[in-house]
C-alpha cells in the first residue's frame, strides 16, 4: 500500500474549479483559526489557560480554534484580552481576477 501526501492531493484537487472555489471560500475561516492559535502560542498559553482567563470551558476554545463556529466580535475581544493581544479587524479590497 503506497502513501499519499496531503500536499499532493491538494495540488491535484486544485485543478478542479469546484474544489478551488470551495477552498477559496474557506480561506477566511482558516485565517481566523491561524490567528487565534498564533495569539495563544505567542502568549505561551494552553487552551485550558485561555479558557480559565475567559471564564469558559477548554472545549469552547477548542471549537474556536477548530473553526467549528463563527465567533462574535465580543468573543474575539475576550480571546484577545486573554492572550494579551489586541483585536484588529480590517477590510481589504478583493484582488482583481483576470
Amino acid at each position: 500500500m503506497s502513501r499519499v501526501r496531503v500536499d499532493d492531493l491538494h495540488k491535484k484537487w486544485m485543478k478542479d474549479a469546484k474544489y478551488r472555489r470551495e477552498y477559496k471560500a474557506l480561506q477566511e475561516e482558516f485565517s481566523l483559526v491561524s490567528a487565534l492559535i498564533a495569539a495563544r502560542t505567542r502568549a505561551g498559553l494552553t487552551q485550558e489557560e485561555v479558557a480559565n482567563r475567559m471564564k469558559t470551558a477548554q472545549a469552547v476554545i477548542a471549537r474556536l480554534e477548530g473553526g467549528g463556529s463563527k465567533p462574535s466580535t465580543r468573543t474575539l475581544e475576550r480571546y484577545a484580552e486573554a492572550t494579551g493581544s489586541r483585536l484588529r479587524i480590517s477590510f481589504e479590497p478583493e484582488a482583481a481576477t483576470p
